[in-house]
């Protein structure tokens, strides 16, 4: 009965909230659905125009995505869609080859989604779900925050009205160097105020002013950037102030997302497949630690591996229904839990209204100025630009806060994938810098005790007859030296050493190198009349020693205790 439950949890995960799911929970999940669905409709146009693809695409990402998610993730409130990070990913791919916008263009997204989710799914089937403790957190954070400041500055061109790069941050001062005369003054004005309207009346109608409306309120404030694209559809219906210049979105096709699968080639999947890796990469880092930290919150179940497969199975869904690779969206996950959602029914109502709007609304939004999807997308992705993380990790560690400089440097000055990659390989070799140089330290005997503590730090008893040490670190073929050297530089100072004792309580492994690095010191020591000894050795470590000959060229002996070892050693100073 257990295996039963457990299988299906497994294959449809949906049915821990389906068979418990009522009409109390159905109308929480309807109301977070209409407040949601107010950030989905301008963001998800927004991000597809950030991809370099018709807005119609970003509503498609909305619909079969969210649907799959809902019946096979395990996140109860995480919103699966479009997001800047993705988007600007996916257009980083794709302009090398195809013109933005174009028909190839547009399969060449689809494809990617397809490619995507495959990879995810792949990994999620194998179990590589750990992949996600590959990335440090400052090296995600930095990612994200240097990332968000590219996604601003590729918005840059929509305020202004003119054609800037935002490849990287020498490409958009280069441009904008060029094409800033030429700036369109009417759409900039436009688009400041915009930015004013959805960055500072949230924080005036959380006043007092209206605290009366009670939940209301909070329906209100999340749905201004809907009431702002309505309101400038509206100056355009009525007072046509495109004619001033002011570009719109123009036609919208109308309809359900197109079922098919997208053009490939092998070729065509070789060029894309780097691209690829890396937004499932990306993808899965963002969505899990959303739904962590949402999972955290509900004190609910949440496996990396079972949302690796959802996450891929809804990058399918975005592959066949014409529109490109989704993730989980921080904002709206957040929006959508604290507007009371309570399963991911709230998705599946999201979706089926984003595919009302698709059938018969679309023509609504082709007088919708491009200036308020390039505000929607700066002031939601602006609170992500805090430095303050650099400082606190700095603080905390110069080699994390290395890595996060170069990852947001490399992001900023190269572009979003190389940058990653770099964080992540500066990350590998500060770690492995790290562990070639542990902390390594003469410990004595604190007296009254049988504790052993660092004779730089504490008052404790040694011995003119011993050397005790302290590795804190696994021996390996990368410290291994480090540890012969400081064994050298402490016997060259005391001429009346009798014995080295290796507290080996902090190794868990050692490798072969590091084997014959102990078997030479002995044998020095052993020339010098000194005795190596091994304390508090662990059962793997001692599992790796019977299969060597140092123990049985052990010139000292191995202890069950380091007080044991020191005490037989010298019993009139270790009492």
């Amino acid at each position: 009965m257990a295996d039963s439950q457990f299988r299906t949890r497994f294959f449809f995960p949906a049915w821990s909230w389906l068979k418990d799911y009522n009409q109390s929970k159905f109308k929480s999940d309807l109301l977070s659905a209409l407040i949601v669905i107010s950030l989905l409709v301008p963001q998800g146009m927004a991000y597809a125009m950030v991809a370099g693809l018709p807005p119609i695409t970003g509503l498609y990402a909305s619909i079969l995505p969210m649907i799959i998610y809902a019946f096979i993730g395990g996140s109860l409130t995480l919103s699966i869609g479009p997001v800047a990070l993705i988007s600007i990913m996916t257009f980083a791919t794709l302009t090398p080859f195809f013109e933005a916008g174009s028909p190839t263009y547009i399969q060449a997204a689809c494809l990617l989604a397809l490619l995507v989710g495959i990879i995810s799914f792949v990994l999620g089937v194998l179990r590589f779900g750990f992949l996600i403790r590959l990335i440090s957190h400052p090296v995600i954070k930095s990612f994200i925050i240097a990332s968000a400041v590219l996604i601003a500055f590729s918005q840059v061109k929509y305020l202004l009205d003119v054609p800037l790069n935002a490849d990287n941050i020498g490409e958009f001062v280069k441009s904008a160097w060029e094409y800033l005369p030429y700036t369109n003054i009417n759409t900039l004005i436009f688009g400041v105020i915009s930015i004013l309207f959805l960055a500072y009346l949230p924080k005036i109608l959380s006043s007092t002013r209206i605290k009366f409306l009670g939940s209301k309120a909070v329906f209100i404030i999340k749905a201004l950037p809907l009431v702002l694209v309505f309101l400038s559809i509206g100056l355009v219906y009525f007072f046509h102030i495109d004619l001033y210049g002011i570009k719109t979105v123009g036609e919208i096709p109308s309809g359900f997302p197109p079922l098919t699968m997208p053009y490939w080639s092998w070729d065509l999947v070789i060029k894309l497949l780097p691209g690829a890796v890396m937004i499932a990469m990306v993808s899965f880092v963002e969505s899990i630690s959303i739904a962590q930290a949402t999972a955290f919150q509900q004190r609910s179940e949440l496996n990396s591996n079972q949302e690796l497969i959802a996450l891929g199975l809804a990058n399918v869904g975005a592959g066949v229904t014409g529109a490109f690779p989704v993730t989980g969206s921080l904002s709206r996950t957040v929006v959508n839990a604290d507007a009371g959602a309570k399963t991911p029914m709230s998705g599946v109502i999201s979706s089926i209204f984003i595919v009302i709007v698709s059938l018969y609304f679309t023509g609504l939004f082709k007088q919708l100025p491009l200036a308020v999807l390039a505000a929607t997308i700066i002031v939601s992705i602006w609170k992500l630009v805090d430095f303050k993380p650099f400082i606190k990790t700095w603080r905390y560690s110069k080699a994390d806060g290395i890595a996060m400089w170069i990852t947001f440097f490399g992001v900023l000055c190269l572009d979003i994938s190389t940058g990653l990659i770099i964080g992540v390989v500066s990350t590998f070799i500060l770690l492995l810098w790290r562990i070639s140089r542990p902390h390594i330290a003469v410990i004595g005997l604190v007296s009254g005790t049988q504790h052993f503590r660092n004779i730089n730090r504490h008052e404790v008893l040694t011995s003119q007859k011993l050397l005790s040490i302290r590795i804190d670190e696994n021996l390996t073929f990368l410290n291994a030296n480090n540890l012969k050297e400081f064994i050298i530089s402490e016997v060259s100072k005391n001429p009346y050493l009798e014995h080295v004792v290796i507290n080996c309580s902090s190794i868990s492994n050692i490798d072969l190198s590091a084997l014959e690095t102990l078997e030479e010191m002995n044998a020095e020591l052993k020339k010098l009349k000194i005795a190596l000894h091994l304390s508090e050795v662990k059962g793997p470590v001692m599992d790796r020693l019977k299969c060597s000959n140092l123990l049985n060229e052990l010139s000292g002996a191995i202890h069950l205790s380091h007080y044991q070892a020191v005490h037989n050693l010298d019993p009139t100073t270790y009492k």
